[in-house]
């Protein structure tokens, strides 16, 4: 200790072993009073925490210590607690004490004494010494040796800055490398975004128990990291409960409330009884929800008072239960634009939003490819029970086209995991050999093909209906008016407006849209449903047949007329 600096000490009044009747009080360990009468430990002040229920005894420690300890001052702090072993109220006493005490950490040194008083003060010291609430260290008091002359008995200071622990220090980083290697699921993978990632996933996961956002393509790893952080998780004691998952695009129409959040016997029609749910299975474990996106308003909803209060209802229920779970949740989608769009909850992106992470797909680490080429082949040998592996030329050739332009890899590690199982299973003797690697190639890239096909095509009949709709429009109503209509008031005004153009008048047309409503009803006037339909947009019938293209017949007797003389 700098010589300059006073030692001051924080503790609380023991009211067990600081209490020793009067006439054993010299004669047992007291840790309060041995602390002050360490010949090698001079405490310059004493601020003792104590309840005033305990006045008296506080009146005796005060004497005593006088007696034995004249250097020291002693400074009463009283504390009052309706309850000692209520963590938060205890806690949060300690805490308003430490932000109003008047720390002067360059004229006197501070140690906290963890001897004396409940277990769960004992906790909420170190908690706020570790954090620097309190910016000292923690000094622990022994018994005396049997025997001892001295009843002061001993001490040890603990510095809770473990940089100064260099053996702690290296056991904490081999168990963080490790524990980045098992969320890697042990591949030695070199691109170093993925690495710096992983290493912050661990950290967070590790410390944390809000949500967690996992972005990225079809394929990426979500689903495998989720498992993976969960299991992590499991090994540290940090989650007791299952790991739970749905792909949220499977949960469709009203079993989607359902399945998440369960439902009682007869809550609707073939609810023959009741039903967990999976938030409920998931208590004290991880909900991996993938494609959160693909969830419906009103199951966002629910979801995000779930994440909240930890409390849902299920479907059909009168009193809601209680599930504590991690969420992590994954998606391709930009969520950002889907709550532009009207289609997810910004309350609830914004709950999830707190630790994002965007996984990069195949194709963007190519220099992972062959440790991932390794990875899938002892899969292979663990799941069918015979290894299999690459001679030097093929492997050589099959990296050659993995790492190149050509390689699309659209369905990521699902790509690469297929290929190298149809490679293995067709390979002679245990040894995929250049002509099982040219044959794999072949139908990657066939596969492709029909992937970009299948996509050109659907994205162009799209591109041609919505091009095609919005040039009517336009050509009725004028395109500033157009660009200020919804997507969904365009879609159906563009469709009322072909019909229309392809009817010999209002009532056929609104026959025609109506079709299906007016066999369910004895009277229907469709042309005044319709017309009042158009007024909406300040449109007629006859505005849009003029502006349309004549029918072929209408056309014929037009210019016959046009021949006849008047």
């Amino acid at each position: 200790m700098d010589q300059s600096r006073r030692r001051v000490v924080f503790g609380f009044l023991g009211t067990t072993l600081d209490a020793q009747p009067p006439s054993e009080r010299w004669n047992r360990w007291r840790p309060t009073i041995g602390l002050c009468q360490q010949e090698d430990l001079l405490v310059h002040r004493l601020e003792l925490w104590h309840e005033p229920r305990f006045a008296r005894l506080l009146g005796v420690v005060t004497r005593d210590l006088a007696s034995v300890a004249p250097e020291t001052e002693l400074r009463a702090q009283p504390l009052p607690l309706r309850d000692p072993w209520d963590f938060q109220e205890v806690y949060e006493r300690l805490h308003a004490f430490a932000r109003a005490y008047p720390f002067d950490t360059e004229r006197e040194e501070y140690l906290v004494h963890v001897t004396t008083g409940t277990h769960v003060a004992q906790i909420c010291l170190f908690l706020l010494t570790e954090t620097r609430h309190f910016p000292a260290r923690l000094v622990q008091t022994t018994p005396p040796k049997p025997n001892a002359k001295s009843k002061a008995g001993g001490y040890q200071i603990v510095d809770l800055d473990l940089s100064r622990y260099d053996a702690l220090a290296r056991r904490f980083e081999r168990e963080h490398v490790d524990a980045v290697a098992f969320l890697k699921s042990g591949i030695a993978t070199r691109n170093a975004a993925f690495n710096a990632q992983m290493d912050l996933i661990e950290r967070v996961a590790m410390v944390s128990r809000e949500p967690i956002l996992l972005m990225g393509p079809t394929g990426a790893g979500k689903s495998q990291l989720a498992r993976r952080v969960h299991e992590l998780k499991q090994q540290r004691h940090q989650l007791g409960g299952a790991f739970v998952e749905v792909n949220c695009a499977t949960l469709r129409g009203d079993g989607a409330a359902s399945a998440l959040f369960g439902h009682c016997k007869g809550a609707f029609t073939g609810a023959v009884a009741s039903r967990e749910g999976l938030l409920r299975r998931a208590d004290q474990g991880l909900l991996f929800l993938d494609e959160i996106g693909e969830l419906g308003p009103d199951e966002q909803a629910m979801l995000l008072h779930a994440l909240e209060e930890k409390r849902f209802l299920p479907v059909g229920a009168d009193v809601e239960l209680r599930s504590e779970f991690q969420l992590i949740a994954g998606t391709n989608r930009d969520l950002r634009r889907e709550v532009a769009l009207g289609r997810f909850r910004a309350d609830l992106l914004a709950r999830i939003d707190l630790w994002t992470f965007e996984l990069a797909g195949l194709r963007d680490r190519p220099e992972d490819i062959e440790p991932n080429l390794e990875y899938e082949l002892e899969r292979f040998a663990a799941r069918q029970g015979r290894r299999v592996t690459f001679n030097r030329e093929a492997r050589d050739r099959y990296l050659a086209f993995a790492r190149s332009d050509e390689a699309r890899w659209t369905g990521n590690f699902r790509d690469l995991n297929a290929s190298v199982t149809r490679m293995a299973t067709l390979a002679q003797g245990g040894r995929i050999a250049v002509e099982d690697v040219e044959e794999e190639l072949v139908r990657l890239r066939r596969a492709w093909r029909l992937e970009d096909a299948s996509g050109d095509a659907s994205a162009a009949d799209t591109t041609r209906s919505a091009d095609s709709g919005d040039a009517l429009l336009v050509e009725l109503l004028g395109r500033e008016r157009v660009a200020g209509l919804d997507r969904f008031d365009r879609v159906q005004l563009a469709e009322v407006v072909r019909v229309c153009r392809g009817a010999r008048s209002l009532s056929e047309a609104g026959r025609a849209l109506f079709a299906v409503s007016l066999g369910l009803r004895r009277t229907s006037n469709d042309a005044d449903r319709l017309r009042k339909y158009l007024a909406r947009f300040e449109l007629e019938f006859a505005t849009i047949r003029e502006r349309g293209p004549a029918r072929p017949e209408l056309r014929g007797r037009t210019a016959s007329r046009a021949r006849t003389p008047r």
